[in-house]
């Protein structure tokens, strides 16, 4: 393969390379990347000043570890010495079991059996699909609807998307055409016993045709990063249980300890009936993820007519990734890893705690590693972009947010440096 040099780079990029949520052409230059060490992204050439860039956002929140870490590097080498990938019908090998095995152990019972599949949005599709077809294995196809609640995120694929919040969302197009599914308001902040009693009160109507509710626990993630009470998830719990309704949480962006916990879960201490696992999994080097489910829906789907889960990813359990995510979770937990979050969360709490006064920001949160700045409009992104990187660090706002969920291994003095720049974006944008 020719090397090619920024400016080339560039322009076929801009020719070819359809970007995520991008037109195309793309209409923007993006930052060319040529290595990434630590929690620093090495840029092909200098811009506003910077060559290195402290990553503010983990690589959409999955490099919790940083990059090119040597444990994961040396996982990585290992397994492609072996075997980079086997179809997974009707083979099996040690990577995908050992993985399956550690996260029945990790997640909360009744969590017994795992799906592994090959992005978040395709654990969502597969999480609705068992809770449909669930159902249909007990006889009562009528229960084919989603209940969630308004702000949320799941995924760009197609159920992912009906959950997303219909309006103002990613996904507002595709109104009229998705399955239309029940939504509650999105949930206050603090817990209020009447916006429960709404949850209640809607499940209990609607019993006899939803067949589960999904909800993003504790925090809503790309759909606004809004984060709410834990005492919700018990709500929905025991109104899922009285009325016969399946609970999914989507642990997509929350799960491997980004929230304090190791999933978000943990901060009500509730255990769904379906959970999705994503991004983190494998310390950002691979994409995998898993939906996890309890033996009821399990034996539940192998009691009906179509006794098999009729879903199956051609990388489905790929050796490779699954070799970096066994290395990733143990990395992870052999280590204080709540120390660490708590020491982001302070970091983020001080750093960010002047931004509250900057002319058009209208709210400054923090939970654990997640420190989020939101505006009274929407970003002038290239701005703000601009004003990040000119303070050394790389952070994508979108909507009205300006926020950031940094590698664990970010140390203080450049989680200083994250909060400078946030705060310079905010001013900017």
């Amino acid at each position: 393969m020719p090397e090619f040099g920024p400016e080339e780079l560039r322009a076929l990029d801009r020719a070819h390379v359809w970007h995520p949520y991008g037109p195309m052409p793309g209409r923007s230059d993006p930052l060319v990347v040529e290595s990434a060490s630590g929690v620093r992204l090495r840029l092909a050439e200098e811009v506003h000043g910077q060559r290195e860039l402290v990553d503010g956002m983990s690589s959409w929140w999955s490099a919790v570890h940083g990059y090119n870490h040597p444990v994961l590097n040396e996982a990585a080498t290992a397994q492609l010495g072996r075997m980079s990938h086997v179809m997974f019908g009707g083979l099996t090998h040690e990577p995908a079991v050992r993985l399956a095995a550690r996260l029945v152990e990790i997640t909360p019972e009744p969590l017994r059996h795992v799906f592994l599949c090959d992005s978040g949005s395709v654990s969502v599709e597969v999480a609705v699909k068992m809770c449909l077809q669930y159902w249909r294995s007990l006889g009562r196809p009528a229960k084919q609807r989603l209940l969630t609640w308004r702000g949320g995120y799941h995924g760009d694929t197609w159920q992912p998307m009906s959950v997303c919040d219909p309006e103002g969302g990613m996904h507002e197009l595709w109104q009229g055409v998705l399955p239309r599914q029940l939504f509650a308001e999105a949930p206050p902040a603090d817990y209020e016993e009447s916006y429960a009693r709404g949850l209640r009160d809607l499940i209990a109507r609607h019993a006899d045709e939803l067949a589960a509710v999904i909800v993003e626990p504790v925090v809503q993630g790309a759909g606004g990063m809004r984060f709410h009470s834990p005492e919700y998830l018990r709500v929905l719990r025991q109104a899922c249980d009285e009325h016969g309704v399946l609970l999914v949480f989507d642990e997509i962006a929350t799960g491997f300890g980004r929230t304090g916990t190791l999933f978000a879960a943990g901060h009500a201490d509730v255990a769904p009936d379906v959970m999705c696992l994503g991004k983190a999994l494998t310390g950002g080097y691979l994409t995998m993820a898993a939906t996890l489910c309890s033996s009821k829906v399990a034996e539940g789907i192998s009691r009906g007519e179509v006794p098999v889960l009729a879903h199956g990813p051609t990388f489905m359990g790929n050796p490779l990734a699954a070799a970096v995510a066994c290395a990733s979770i143990d990395l992870l937990l052999g280590q204080d890893w709540q120390r660490e979050v708590r020491r982001l969360e302070t970091g983020l709490r001080d750093g960010l705690a002047e931004a509250a006064d900057l002319p058009g920001v209208k709210d400054v949160r923090v939970l654990g590693g997640i420190g989020v700045v939101q505006l009274d409009h929407d970003v002038d992104m290239a701005a703000a972009t601009a004003a990040a990187v000119r303070e050394g660090v790389w952070l994508r706002p979108f909507r009205d947010l300006v926020y950031t969920m940094p590698p664990y291994v970010t140390d203080d003095e450049d989680l200083a440096r994250v909060c400078r720049a946030v705060g310079a974006a905010a001013a900017a944008g």
